[in-house]
This record gives structure tokens, C-alpha cells and sequence, in this order.
């Protein structure tokens, strides 16, 4: 789906109210879908940490998402954290954080894109943007554990 709003993103220090208001949410959401113990997503500080770049997404002032690139080694990146505001659901703000960051990923010289989603009903929209973006499910990787609530998927870049 093609975005329906004109975005702008910027690389994010977290310290607006509004992205920390997204991350919060971004976060109760997860907690909501997740059973405990097998929600992975960063908080602030993990966001913070060296390795993690954030972008927010903005239609004029009005901030419609974020993702998350974790660096996991010389050509390997993990998508973290990406969450299109309430507001901008179903307006193609999802594709759109999703080819930035693979955009960003590949600029910065990785070959392979990984991440770690929810299974639950919740997660369906999520898990079909990233199938049709080519990513195929695999295996757990960097220290993830099989679970039944956990969904892997790498795809090259």
C-alpha cells in the first residue's frame, strides 16, 4: 500500500514528549499482545544504547511513527521497535517506516535484516507487511529462544 500522508523522518534522540509518548505506547501495546517474559521490545534507555538508531516519522507536526535499526555486526541489522501511531493506521505509515529503515540499513553496509515480532492476533497486520516485504520466517538468532509467542524473520538486503 502506497502511503496516503507525505512523511518526513528524522534521526530521533528520543527526547521529544511526543516520540517518548509513542514508545510508551509502543510498549503497553507489546505488553498487551505479549504474555510476560516474551516481549522484546526497547524501552528509552534501550533505545539509547550504542548500536540503536531511531527515526521518527512526521506528517508536518504531527508524528505518525518510528523504527528502530539495532546493529548487530558488520552486515547483520535488527529492526526494533516499529510502531505507526493510532492515528496514521492504515495509511501505508508501516511500509513506509519499513523501506527507511531497510533503506538506512543498506546504506550503512548490512547484507541481512532481522527482527523478532508477537504471534498473537494482534501481530497479524505486522506479520503480513513484513511477508510481503519478503521477509521469511526463520529461526531465533542473537541470543533469542524459541518460544510460541516469539515470530523470527530475516531478510537480504
Amino acid at each position: 500500500m502506497a502511503a496516503t500522508v507525505e512523511l518526513s523522518f528524522r534521526e530521533d534522540d528520543l527526547s521529544g514528549a511526543e516520540i517518548r509518548a509513542l514508545v510508551a505506547r509502543h510498549l503497553q501495546g507489546m505488553a498487551e499482545n505479549s504474555p510476560p517474559g516474551t516481549c522484546f521490545a526497547l524501552d528509552i534507555d534501550g533505545l539509547l544504547q550504542p548500536g540503536v538508531t531511531l527515526w521518527s516519522a512526521w506528517e508536518g507536526k504531527a508524528l505518525a511513527g518510528m523504527v528502530a535499526l539495532k546493529r548487530i555486526d558488520g552486515t547483520n541489522g535488527e529492526i526494533k521497535s516499529m510502531r505507526v501511531d493510532d492515528r496514521f493506521l492504515g495509511k501505508g505509515c508501516g511500509r513506509a517506516l519499513l523501506d527507511h529503515v531497510t533503506a538506512k540499513a543498506h546504506e550503512a553496509g548490512m547484507k541481512t535484516l532481522w527482527l523478532e515480532t508477537g504471534s498473537s492476533p494482534g501481530f497479524v497486520p505486522a506479520l503480513k507487511l513484513y511477508e510481503s516485504a519478503g521477509f521469511r520466517y526463520c529461526g531465533p538468532f542473537t541470543g533469542y529462544v524459541e518460544n510460541p509467542f516469539s515470530r523470527f524473520m530475516t531478510r537480504e538486503i
